[in-house]
This record gives C-alpha cells, sequence and structure tokens, in this order.
C-alpha cells in the first residue's frame, strides 16, 4: 500500500499570504502618509507612521553606506531556500512547517520593499510614555511569530525523538 505526504500547499499559500497582507497596508500607508507623519490610534500606546528602514531589525546596520542592500537581499534568498527546502523534505512538524512558511513570506515582504525603494517601509509604532519600540510591518510580525513556532517545533521534535 503506497502512502501519500500530505499537501504541503497550505504552507505555500500562508507564505503567499503573508506578502499579500504586507505589501496591501505598505501600499496602504505609502498612500496616505508623509514621511514621519503619525496618525494616533491608540493613545499613548500606539501610531500609525510612516518610517524607512535600511537596515535590519533595529535599524541594524542602516548608516552601512548603501552595501546592507545586497547583504540584506542575499541573507533573504539564502534564508527562504533553507526554509522552503525544508518544508518539502518535511524536516519540520505542522508548527515548524507553518513558521517556515511565515518566514519565508515576511522575509520576501520586505524584499520587494528593499528592491522597489531600496528600503523597508515600516509603519507600526507602539511605545509607552518615553519608550518607544522601534517601528515594523507586517511582515517583521509575520517573521518574529514564525521564529517562534520554529522554536517551538524544535522543542516538540527534540521531545519526540527522545522517545
Amino acid at each position: 500500500m503506497t502512502t501519500s505526504k500530505p499537501s504541503k500547499t497550505k504552507f505555500w499559500l500562508l507564505a503567499v499570504a503573508a506578502v499579500v497582507l504586507d505589501q496591501i497596508t505598505k501600499v496602504a500607508v505609502l498612500k496616505n502618509f508623509e514621511f514621519a507623519q503619525r496618525l494616533n490610534i491608540i493613545p499613548d500606546f500606539f501610531d500609525l507612521t510612516l518610517v524607512y528602514n535600511t537596515g535590519a531589525a533595529f535599524s541594524f546596520l542602516a548608516e552601512a553606506g548603501g552595501w546592507q542592500k545586497y547583504f540584506f537581499l542575499a541573507l533573504a534568498a539564502v534564508i527562504c531556500f533553507y526554509l522552503a527546502r525544508s518544508i518539502v523534505k518535511d524536516d519540520f512538524g505542522t508548527w515548524g512547517k507553518t513558521g517556515a512558511a511565515m518566514i519565508i513570506g515576511g522575509a520576501i515582504g520586505n524584499v520587494v520593499d528593499r528592491m522597489l525603494h531600496g528600503h523597508v517601509v515600516d509603519f507600526l509604532l507602539f511605545y509607552w510614555q518615553n519608550w518607544y519600540y522601534p517601528a515594523f510591518n507586517v511582515a517583521d510580525s509575520f517573521i518574529c511569530v514564525g521564529a517562534v513556532l520554529l522554536v517551538i517545533d524544535g522543542f516538540k521534535h527534540k521531545k519526540d525523538k527522545a522517545v
């Protein structure tokens, strides 16, 4: 009897959905905001804004002079290739494949920005009194949640292998 492997279509659709949702939100912000303009949504906690990031998380390498754009494009390609390969080869459980798809979608969303604009468009700004979390976007959210799911999957697989 032949056993068929479950379809991975849902993971690829999740990655595509992440890219589409990310780009739709960025287009809306670019169309409706001037650079550094802020719109308060939740007083003393959350604003929509428009800022650009030429670096990575927390503006890492933002002032590097331009070469970082190509570095981050190459890094995203390598990571996406590795994660896509891992989904295809069933290296992860369901949580890990979901996380990998979210990271792939988020990474591609930010790659689109770097290719089109030369920087990443950020617009979600959380703060409290004088503390500000660096502005981020939907793609960044997918990447962070995806990373957490990969870690959870790693612990689950480690536990399964120990039994």
